[in-house]
């Protein structure tokens, strides 16, 4: 389950489930606009549709799999997981929670990379969904 998850991730993230609107907008606002007066809960409705979209990739792939191969699955197992990947989705794209976690272990240098090809904060948006779909694929399977 967690390789469909991450393949799903990989297809619905970069490919299929979002727009170029949403992967602007669904960070927004940055602490600078909310210190000069803007709503913070801005940003919120592009995030929500990326998720949505983002998890009906996801859907589909796990109903694939489901059908495709002998997975012993359980309505409230994948309730479970879904809820993990999509509250842990939305949490980690607002992108502050992935800042505040890089500050706040050590790795401020690394939210602030972004040379030779590389993007510390993306790489850490990335890993931590990763060990979030990980949560979620044990959710599906074991509940």
């Amino acid at each position: 389950m967690w390789a469909v998850l991450a393949v799903g991730h990989n297809l619905a993230d970069h490919v299929l489930g979002q727009t170029d609107r949403q992967a602007a907008g669904k960070a927004a606002p940055s602490a600078t606009d909310v210190a000069s007066g803007t709503n913070p809960r801005q940003g919120w409705g592009a995030c929500l549709a990326h998720v949505a979209r983002y998890h009906l990739v996801m859907a589909a792939l796990v109903a694939l799999a489901w059908s495709a191969l002998p997975l012993e699955l359980s309505w409230p197992g994948l309730v479970a997981g879904l809820t993990v990947s999509v509250s842990t989705h939305a949490f980690f794209d607002r992108r502050w929670p992935v800042r505040w976690i890089l500050e706040h272990s050590g790795s401020a240098n690394f939210a602030q990379l972004k040379t030779a090809g590389m993007n510390g904060m993306y790489l850490a948006d990335q890993a931590l969904h990763q060990t979030a779909l990980l949560v979620s694929a044990l959710l599906i399977t074991l509940v």
